[in-house]
């Protein structure tokens, strides 16, 4: 290649590679697999090796990150967070064992931590109490992302030591938190989210704190930014004082006295990989010592004594055979994707979700493409992009039904939502999986009435709603597929047993829409009775803290229907529990207490008590302790470094109180 060629592609890559990252780091919307960033990224490196003349300052090559969003405040981190080089094989890692021999001589022990594939942070602390929390940024200027980094429970509010340090780490979204995200995302209509990475970057990038807490993220702390004081000697060892201190390490670390232990381990890891409960993308390796690490030094952009092994491209080339479409409980359609079967994170795929019809068609899906796959958390399969340069003129456009694929009615599309739906209460796809929600671990727990036995029994016409499933006979289910004497025996045991429940269960079961396992909880505590609840009003509903207008109204609606009731009638005939068998909170009928019937907020730190503590206290004397200040909210309790909630209720002339009159108020 000669220098004029080679400048031209230089300056394509350069594009490509901007653009990519611009995608990725700042909208959190990647639009090509890594593999393909990286590979474009590696023949960059190999051209600017070669013509060095060419290199210049705007150059990917030179980006630790991507720009910073004017979304929250800017942070300039007092030790840059640099990112890493990558490692792609076994002969990348043996050249950099051989760099850091040549460095540091014969005497280099690794590191290797598994790579947590979420959002980097920094965390800072003074005098032990945590100060403020940043992402990574462009690796020298971050945002202050505090408030929603204090909702994560991993990460300490204050250190077991009072010392002032500042650490890092990866925030991300455990592939259980995902799936339930992207579910209640798909139930409401919504776009799901691509992978976990982009659900916790989205998440901690969430301007109302709320929503951060709602997402439930995880944090592993992986080292220090400044050593400073602490005396320590080396990375393992800071990983033992991080512990010390009361932060979350991730515990599969290892120490590897040379190069052919850490690919050993790195080996292990590529098929160990997909049992872990969080997504990885590979393992980092760092030199231990930290006097060698100093003798090492660093580039502009990455540290010499360190380096990330990427694991083989999750991503596959398939061919969309079909679009096959499904309806869920609460009447969404759903397409899916029927694909040749290709083998991906070491399991074989043939079906990946689509969605809804807008992905369909932001995607330019067609039957017949050849398609990438990839698996979002190594759990769900999904399509990624089209590659359409391959098309051969015989694709054929997807067109999504106007009506129900189970029942012919007319699908609809409500206000504000992306999915279509099936609104017939009688349609028998809905019917089906309102039996499979009702007998699922977190509504009435039957154990051993799974998908495939429901299934069979609806299709057999022995159960039609869940009333029947109290009827159901020993010969009838000896009759079905795969159920002998002891799987019977053990499956009615368990139906007896659901009738026990306390009331949430029950209630979360109903799939009353928008009505989920915490409100079904709050609605049993606060109603103690499915009668009650039943002849509750809009007004007395909205007036539960968290029962919002949508949910009030669900609820009001449900009850109001004839075979709501009818079904009611004839599961208390099955001797089914219709009350609330959990300690309930103190009523304002019952408690004298000046909290009786209010609503308080608690803001700021507290000395003497903890918030659970002082939670526990307000509910004991029947009061109800709240998130977030309204015009609802009677009182706020106001502790040391009281922000945002403070000036609201100073706005609103709520009252407020600090924590000596609170005691005060305790101790009567």
């Amino acid at each position: 290649m000669d220098l004029q060629t080679a400048e031209q592609r230089i300056n394509e890559l350069k594009t490509l590679l901007n653009q990519y990252g611009y995608e990725y780091y700042v909208l959190d919307n990647p639009t090509v697999p890594d593999a393909e960033y990286d590979r474009f990224m590696q023949e960059l490196l190999k051209l600017e090796e070669q013509y060095p003349e060419l290199k210049t300052p705007d150059s990917p090559s030179e980006r630790v990150g991507g720009s910073v969003l004017d979304l929250f405040e800017k942070v300039e981190h007092r030790t840059p967070m640099l990112s890493l080089g990558n490692a792609f094989n076994e002969g990348d890692l043996k050249d950099f064992d051989r760099r850091v021999h040549q460095a540091v001589g014969d005497d280099v022990s690794y590191v290797c931590e598994l790579k947590i594939d979420g959002l980097a942070v920094s965390l800072r602390y003074e005098n032990g109490l945590f100060l403020q929390g940043a992402t990574r940024g462009d690796g020298t200027i971050g945002e202050d992302i505090t408030a929603n980094l204090k909702t994560i429970k991993s990460i300490p509010l204050r250190l077991r030591e009072n010392v002032s340090i500042e650490v890092r780490g990866e925030a991300f979204m455990p592939k259980r938190s995902f799936e339930a995200l992207n579910l209640a995302k798909e139930e409401n209509g919504e776009e799901p989210f691509a992978n976990p990475r982009n659900a916790a970057a989205g998440s901690l990038r969430q301007l109302d704190p709320k929503m951060a807490a709602s997402r439930n993220l995880d944090v592993f702390l992986y080292g220090i930014g400044d050593i400073g004081e602490t005396g320590v000697t080396s990375h393992s060892l800071g990983l033992d004082y991080l512990d010390q201190l009361g932060f979350k390490t991730n515990k599969e670390r290892r120490k590897c006295p040379g190069i052919e232990d850490v690919i050993e381990y790195v080996n292990s890891w590529v098929e160990k990989r997909p049992h872990l409960p969080y997504e990885i993308d590979g393992i980092v390796i760092k030199v231990d010592s930290l006097e060698q690490q100093q003798q090492l030094g660093t580039t502009a952009k990455s540290p010499r004594w360190a380096i990330a092994y990427k694991f083989p491209a999750e991503e596959v080339v398939t061919t969309l055979l079909d679009i096959e479409l499904s309806v869920g409980r609460t009447g969404v359609v759903t397409p899916t994707a029927i694909l040749v079967p290709v083998k991906v994170a070491g399991t074989t795929v043939q079906r990946a979700s689509l969605h809804n019809e807008d992905l369909i068609r932001e995607k330019d899906l067609k039957i017949g493409d050849k398609v990438v796959i990839k698996k979002a958390g190594d759990i769900i399969p999904e399509v990624v992009n089209v590659l359409a340069g391959e098309r051969t003129g015989n694709e054929k456009e997807f067109h999504m039904p106007t009506h129900c694929p189970e029942c012919e009615s007319e699908l609809v599309r409500l206000d504000g939502e992306v999915a279509l739906r099936c609104i017939n209460p009688k349609c028998p796809a809905q019917i089906r999986e309102g039996l499979i929600h009702f007998v699922s671990r977190d509504a009435m727990n039957i154990e051993g009435l799974g998908e495939r036995v429901i299934s069979q029994l609806f299709a057999e016409k022995l159960i039609a709603d869940v009333a029947d499933i109290y009827m159901l006979a020993r010969e009838q289910l000896l009759a079905l597929e795969r159920m002998g004497e002891k799987s019977v025996s053990n499956l009615l045991n368990a139906i007896e047993a659901s009738k026990r429940n306390s009331l949430e269960k029950l209630l979360f079961g109903l799939g009353i829409r928008h009505v989920g396992a915490k409100a079904a909880k709050i609605l049993a505590q606060e109603f103690g009775a499915m009668d009650h609840l039943a002849v509750a009003t809009k007004e007395q509903l909205i007036a539960i803290n968290e029962i919002g207008d949508k949910m009030a109204d669900s609820i009001v609606t449900f009850f109001e229907k004839e075979e709501a009731v009818s079904l009611l009638k004839e599961l208390v005939s099955y001797g089914v529990n219709m009350e609330y068998k959990g300690a309930r909170p103190v009523s304002a009928a019952e408690s004298d207490s000046i909290f009786a019937g209010k609503t308080i907020v608690l803001t700021g730190k507290l000395e003497q008590l903890s918030r659970n503590e002082a939670k526990e206290k307000i509910e004991a004397l029947g009061g109800n302790v709240a998130g977030s200040v309204s015009k609802k909210t009677h009182l706020v309790i106001a502790g040391e470094d009281a922000g945002s909630k403070l000036a609201k209720a100073q706005e609103l002339g709520i009252e407020v109180w600090d924590e000596e009159r609170l005691l005060a108020e305790f101790n009567k």
